[in-house]
């Protein structure tokens, strides 16, 4: 989750919400590391959570991402959950909820729906008092 918070700061330094992911593979090794980059490339789609998953996949030059674990700063929305239930991610770790757009946990449960032929394993509130401040701070300074 340290990994994601600096991915968050950098993102938050290039004038973009302060959201990062890592997604680590089956050896629990990091292998993608990205904050979001909405502003930075005007692609609505550029969220942290859909960077890694996409990198990994280009490397791997495959979209099935079995027994990887994204970790993310913020509880992804439904775009990010759904992506990972896609790429047939194995396990998805969050720090900060997000109770107006959280869709494994707060708002939704994307990924643990029962319809679904794939479900990956949600943990939730790692570093969360972390994860908030950082989000906090950057809205804070944007008013």
């Amino acid at each position: 989750m340290a990994t994601a918070l600096d991915a968050a700061r950098t993102a938050a330094a290039a004038g973009d919400a302060p959201i990062g992911a890592v997604l680590l593979d089956p050896a629990r090794q990091v292998v993608a590391v990205a904050g979001n980059e909405r502003e930075q490339t005007g692609d609505p789609t550029a969220h942290a959570e859909v960077l890694v998953l996409r990198r990994r996949g280009a490397d791997l030059g495959s979209w099935r991402l079995d027994g990887h674990t994204l970790v993310v700063t913020l509880e992804p929305c439904t775009m990010c959950a759904g992506a990972a239930v896609q790429a047939r991610v194995e396990r998805i770790v969050f720090g900060a909820y997000d109770p107006k757009a959280g869709a494994v946990a707060s708002l939704w449960d994307v990924v643990r729906d029962h319809r679904l032929n794939h479900r990956p394993a949600v943990t939730g509130g790692i570093l969360e008092a972390e994860c908030a401040e950082v989000l906090r701070e950057f809205f804070r300074s944007q008013r």
